[in-house]
């Protein structure tokens, strides 16, 4: 009898029937052995399907610490990725900034000259070297990530949107493996991509007749910039106008519209430029700081020259210079750039202001007139195709705009007049005491306000802002003012006491400003003098009496042309945008109080600062 404790013979006969797994090393009987195999074909079909359709995102990305980013709110969050990158950093071959990567191919074509490709075709013979940033990342398992990117604006377009498809299996010999590739990588990224063209082989596509995706199926990965903080998202959005404001860089990154109306703020610049310079007009340059503040009725931001030890006064509009190089036997000169005007803060006011003002030797207000209807009609036509546009501003009203010419002109003492029932005394006599108890008493029975000092001129304009241009929603000229509401501009050549004045409206706001220019260097010291009045009346808007301008007068300048139109507001109107804010990149802000400090990145990461190199001098 046998010893109940001794090992038992091994089972030769079962062995010798086994079969090697080469997946796993395991020696398997053959009906586990094809059951493995059928059960691998099978996951090997998913993942070709899975790598022809993008599919949804699988599961909650993880940041690099292994926590669930869905999970973090954007301090932690920040906090998080900064350390991580802090990390990349101590290691040359992770480090994530990386001075240059070669971009070869121009995206805004891509959409253009692949779309041939059908589902499942590709063009992997042409290399795609492009940068962008990403806004969307997907997975499906380890092995497939796509990335839904955007290139960066340029004169053609606000940037290219384009699917990235990265497999591991496309991952070339002597590259990062694949995990290392895409390990680091979050939305928000600035990534370089080496790929090429193709398209995707979505079967729920196909069956309805559809393409797949036009994408770029990548090789290479490269982290060009890592984005430290949280983008926007459904649970975390970025839609406050304040907000958006002060973070302007990420409003542009962020809102598709905020990039388009800055894009399309730019096609209009530059259409204007180029509209001037075809009529053979110089652009020139003017100084930015004058002794005197003048050009303009407006209140000015005072500097101060330390070396000189003077006030000086930033410009609030480049007028009397412009018609100095008139005078200097430049015949055509335009300027655009920015004034300053120490006035307040609102929806369609920023102390900086970007304005183009034009002086045309020979030319009168009905020539500018003209030339101002060609010029924003043929404008309008070149940015939407058309000459109609809409506008809705605070309150929600929409205006239909037609910019067509002829625009509709309109006079304003007749149609004050009619407005208020009154007839105002003859327009010589506009300028004296007698007209300003009428005006006073005008202002009473129409319930306008004025608010003091209660200039005839101020009186007038209130009016004018009360009952004509409030009807001024398609483009008008307002025309022919009082003199002294128009210290620069020429007496008009039938009318005595008017000028030859137009202002141009359009959605009951000013858009231009122009005048047969004042050239009689006696009257113009009179309207100075005028001005100077009514500043010790307590105007802080009027000016001064330049002497080195009514000098340049006494050499003679021509019968001119002056014109002067705000780009902003210009601007507001043609992208729909109600806020100045909107139009200007950075626009003026007012100082945030009690707001909590939050640490930097370099403080989150401990890094430690170079030593100050040493300034002998001081």
């Amino acid at each position: 009898m046998a010893d109940s404790t001794s090992t038992p013979a091994p089972p030769t006969e079962e062995v010798a029937n086994l079969h090697l797994d080469e997946v796993t090393g395991e020696r398997v009987s053959k009906t586990e052995l094809k059951k493995r195999q059928k059960q691998r074909q099978k996951e090997a079909e998913k993942a070709k399907k899975a790598a022809e359709a993008p599919p949804k995102a699988s599961g909650k990305p993880k940041n690099a610490a292994g926590q669930e980013e869905a999970d973090l709110n954007p301090n932690q969050y920040y906090e998080i990725r900064t350390r991580h990158v802090n990390e990349l950093l101590k290691n040359p071959e992770t480090n994530p900034y990386p001075h240059k990567f070669h971009v070869t191919y121009d995206d805004a074509k891509f959409h253009e000259e692949f779309k041939h490709l059908k589902s499942g075709e590709s063009a992997e013979g042409q290399e795609i070297r492009i940068a962008a940033r990403i806004y969307n990342k997907r997975a499906s398992g380890a092995k497939l990530i796509f990335y839904d990117v955007r290139t960066s604006a340029d004169t053609r377009s606000i940037g290219t949107q384009i699917q990235i498809v990265c497999q591991a299996q496309l991952v070339k010999e002597g590259s990062p493996s694949f995990e290392k590739q895409h390990e680091n990588i979050r939305r928000g990224d600035v990534i370089g991509i080496i790929g090429y063209a193709g398209r995707t082989n979505p079967k729920n596509k196909l069956a309805k007749g559809e393409e797949g995706e036009l994408s770029i199926f990548a090789t290479e990965i490269q982290l060009l910039s890592p984005c430290l903080h949280m983008l926007p998202s459904v649970r975390f959005p970025f839609a406050d106008a304040e907000q958006r404001a002060r973070m302007r860089y990420l409003d542009m990154l962020w809102n598709d519209r905020s990039r388009e109306t800055l894009w399309q703020r730019s096609r209009m610049v530059r259409y204007i430029r180029d509209f001037f310079h075809e009529r053979h007009f110089i652009e020139v340059e003017t100084p930015m700081m004058h002794a005197i503040a003048g050009g303009a009725t407006a209140l000015p931001f005072i500097t101060h020259h330390n070396d000189l030890d003077i006030d000086m006064y930033m410009r609030v509009a480049p007028e009397l210079f412009l018609k100095k190089m008139i005078v200097g036997q430049f015949g055509k000169v335009f300027e655009m750039g920015k004034n300053f005007r120490n006035e307040g803060v609102d929806l369609t006011h920023n102390p900086e202001f970007t304005s183009i003002e034009f002086y045309w030797a020979y030319a009168d207000m009905y020539d500018l007139m003209t030339i101002t209807e060609e010029l924003v009609s043929s404008l309008v036509k070149h940015l939407t195709g058309g000459y109609v546009t809409k506008f809705t501003n605070q309150h929600g009203e929409e205006y239909t705009v037609n910019w067509e010419a002829p625009w509709r002109r309109v006079e304003m003492i007749p149609e004050l007049e009619k407005a208020t029932g009154e007839k105002f005394p003859p327009n010589e006599e506009l300028h004296t005491q007698e007209t300003n108890e009428f005006l006073q008493r005008v202002c009473k029975k129409m319930g306008v306000e004025c608010p003091p000092p209660l200039t005839n001129a101020r009186m007038i304009d209130k009016l004018t802002g009360e009952f004509i241009e409030e009807t001024c929603v398609n483009p008008t000229f307002i025309l022919e003012h009082p003199q002294m509401m128009s210290p620069l501009a020429k007496y008009h050549r039938s009318k005595k006491g008017l000028c030859e004045r137009f202002e141009a409206f359009v959605c009951k706001k000013e858009i231009a400003n122009a005048y047969t220019e004042l050239n009689n260097p006696f009257d113009q010291r009179l309207r100075f003098e005028e001005q100077a009045r009514q500043k010790d009346q307590g105007d802080d808007e009027a000016q001064l009496v330049d002497e080195s301008f009514l000098n340049a007068l006494e050499y003679g300048l021509p019968p001119t042309g002056g014109w002067g139109l705000g780009i902003d507001r210009l601007a507001m109107f043609l992208t729909n945008n109600y806020a100045i804010r909107e139009v200007l990149a950075f626009p003026f802000l007012r100082e945030e109080k009690n707001v909590p400090k939050q640490p930097f990145a370099a403080e989150l990461a401990n890094v430690q600062p170079l030593p100050e190199e040493g300034i002998p001098h001081k």
